[in-house]
């Protein structure tokens, strides 16, 4: 369905065009946000600037928008049509001599949306309709950094400038960005914000830190307390949010290569649950990082992944392998062993225990994943995390962590 828009300011002009009434507005509109739209997107959809943008619904570049939301369109000059009887999207590209996919992209709609009688749909500008804006290369860039730093689809990219994945750019040279799927480029370096808390009943800094994805000390140094400190029923905590911009790889069999201490740990946090991919056969399997503070402690999923795992290793061991994290959407460069160690699949986790699994001995138990094949967890590493038992790097780990990352 066209989409149905709330004009705040009165019609400046109004025409008839070809049977369907045609109104130009200057006026502020507003627009409901849809999954993967940025205000970057929203304002190339609209042809109204990033700047205007923001500055009309009070918000920064760290905004972050949720579908469902409502934000404000400022004002500018935008010919809506009033659908009448009989119209489709492709009569009314006729029209306006537009191109289709342009005219669908503007209202959300797609090849089968139906239009009714009455219906207003937004009628593209020409470099709107084309469906793509142009860009510059710069020193660096490469098609697959290029469609990184606009999230647009590698694919795509090239089909719309005649290339291929071995096709050159030159500095200077002006390509062509689709305007479908893209998003603001993304900031060079990671930043921390912060969002309130209301302390709810049995909660202490450690499960709040780990519901958010953060290490316990963080929370409490954000907060100016210690581990001794006993929280209240009502109290407020200020929780770090940290953003981790999606950095550029060579190809697309690469994982990025993410610091450990600054962004990996917060890409891939406690709880995640992810696919593990072997970067030499392809062949892959589902863990979970259940703990670890100098680099990730997982544990497979199932005993279907436990025997996928051995089948990628030849059975338990502690050879590294270099492996790409697949998590949210994004692919992270790691060196992973198949060992697991310091568990007892058959006592609670988290609890003492008399046994432990690769000659630990009694302690604590890190096996928080039952019947799953396995005693206790793995690890896997990333760039610049360090081993437990001495807090340096592995240099083993680390060579992985590179030819994953496709770093030589």
């Amino acid at each position: 369905m066209g989409l149905r828009r709330l004009f705040i300011c009165g019609v400046l002009t109004a025409s008839m065009v070809m049977g369907g009434t045609v109104l130009t507005f200057a006026q502020g509109t507003t627009h409901k946000i849809q999954p993967g739209d940025t205000f970057w997107k929203v304002g190339q959809r609209y042809g109204v600037s990033t700047t205007e943008l923001l500055k009309a619904n009070n918000a920064t570049e760290n905004t972050v928008l949720y579908p469902g939301q409502i934000i404000v369109i400022p004002s500018g000059n935008q010919t809506i049509h009033t659908v009448k009887s009989g119209e489709t999207y492709w009569i009314i590209s006729n029209i306006y001599k537009v191109d289709l996919r342009g005219l669908l992209y503007a209202n959300n709609a797609n090849e089968n949306s139906i239009l009714y009688v009455g219906d207003r749909v937004i009628i593209p500008t020409a470099s709107q309709a084309q469906g793509y804006t142009n860009y510059t290369v710069q020193n660096g860039d490469t098609y697959w950094v290029v469609s990184q730093r606009f999230g647009v689809n590698f694919t795509e990219l090239l089909r719309l400038n005649g290339a291929n994945d071995k096709t050159y750019l030159n500095i200077g040279q002006v390509i062509k960005i689709p305007t479908s799927g893209v998003a603001p480029a993304p900031s060079a370096k990671p930043y921390v914000t912060y969002v309130d808390y209301t302390v709810q009943k049995g909660e202490s800094s450690w499960s709040i830190a780990e519901k958010y994805g953060i290490p316990a000390y963080e929370l409490m140094e954000a907060n100016n307390i210690n581990s001794t400190v006993v929280l209240n029923i009502g109290q407020k905590l200020r929780i770090p949010v940290h953003h981790v911009p999606i950095k550029a790889t060579p190809g697309e069999k690469y994982g990025e290569l993410l610091d450990w201490w600054t962004e990996a740990q917060y890409v891939v946090p406690r709880g995640a649950t992810f696919e593990v991919v072997d970067f030499y056969t392809g062949k892959s399997f589902y863990a979970r990082r259940t703990a670890g503070s100098n680099h990730g402690d997982c544990e497979t999923l199932t005993i279907n992944d436990t025997n996928k795992m051995k089948e990628i290793w030849g059975g338990f061991s502690w050879t590294r392998h270099p492996v790409i994290v697949k998590y949210n959407g994004r692919k992270i460069a790691a060196g992973m062993t198949a060992m697991p160690h310091a568990g007892n699949d058959g006592a609670p986790g988290g609890e003492w225990t008399s046994w432990r699994s690769g000659g630990y001995g009694a302690g604590t138990n890190h096996d928080y994943i039952k019947g799953n094949g396995i005693d206790g967890h793995f690890d896997i590493h990333f760039y610049n995390s360090t081993r437990h038992k001495d807090g340096q790097q592995d240099p083993e780990h680390q060579r992985c962590v590179k030819v994953a990352a496709g770093i030589k």
